[in-house]
């Protein structure tokens, strides 16, 4: 039987692309128009797991989706880099002399500014997807937008690209997260890896307000031959002006992140486990 993989957006987008790229071809795809909506499918059991965009090279952190790993109790089980390339695509035969208005991801939009300045007579409008808006614009024979989406996109609904490689920077790529729902049997990240195949993990810890006490729990990390290699921080929505802590670390032995995770839940307020998995930057 086929996995369900639940993404956000639609057939075309980079979601998709990585789906297929990490769990290969064989999987039936969950299209969501949200990341809500994704968590939706995960909790419903509809979708077996999800990739879900967490960060990127130019933009940041997409914080949202800390607070939903953590408030909706997924687990984070693997991680994806995927190198992002936007394209202009508009329907068959149209020109960019005839666009009025460009409709892509917020994300996308933001990481093709420069390009997007040079014609300020085109109405920006942000949409749920990329690919989303690509496949309206085939679907409804759209002939005054175009679309920001991914190569495949265009040739999976039949557009022309009018504008290659928009985006500002070239060396763009996101990360992203393949999560599911935890099992209770499981003790702690919902393995699927051996321990000697796990050399990364994403944490969150609440610390004191005690002075140096973030401080005092990098330096545990530090100790413990732990290598820091993300840290945002998140308001405490339920106490004001009191932040959770996400950090992601890498490491060589398992042994040495356990000995970290037994002095950090002794050494802060909360703390917990939100995946341990192998670094896909290797």
């Amino acid at each position: 039987m086929s996995l369900k993989i639940a993404i956000q957006g639609v057939k075309g987008s980079n979601h998709h692309q990585v789906a297929l790229d990490y769990f290969g071809e064989d999987i039936d795809l969950v299209e969501c128009l949200s990341f809500d909506s994704l968590v939706d499918q995960l909790l419903n059991k509809t979708a077996d797991k999800a990739v879900m965009a967490i960060e990127n090279s130019i933009a940041g952190s997409i914080i949202p989706n800390y607070a939903l790993v953590f408030k909706n109790d997924l687990a984070i089980i693997g991680e994806y880099y995927l190198s992002i390339h936007h394209n202009l695509i508009v329907y068959k035969g149209q020109g960019l002399e005839n666009v009025e208005e460009v409709h892509s991801h917020p994300m996308a939009l933001l990481q093709c500014k420069e390009f997007l300045k040079s014609y300020p007579k085109i109405k920006l409008v942000e949409a749920v997807d990329t690919a989303e808006t690509a496949e309206r614009i085939q679907k409804y024979q759209l002939k005054r937008i175009a679309a920001i989406a991914p190569k495949a996109a265009a040739e999976l609904y039949g557009l022309d690209i009018i504008a290659s490689e928009i985006q500002t920077i070239s060396n763009n790529s996101t990360r992203f997260i393949i999560v599911k729902t935890k099992n209770p049997s499981d003790e702690s990240a919902d393995k699927e890896l051996s321990k000697t195949g796990i050399n990364k993990a994403s944490l969150r810890f609440i610390t004191d307000h005690k002075r140096g006490s973030l401080a005092t729990v990098l330096n545990v990390m530090s100790d413990c031959k732990l290598n820091l290699t993300k840290i945002q921080s998140l308001p405490v929505i339920e106490t004001p002006w009191k932040y959770a802590f996400f950090v992601d670390v890498t490491f060589t032995a398992y042994e040495d992140f356990s000995k970290a995770k037994s002095l950090l839940d002794i050494m802060t307020e909360e703390f917990k486990v939100l995946g341990e998995y192998k670094n896909a930057m290797l």
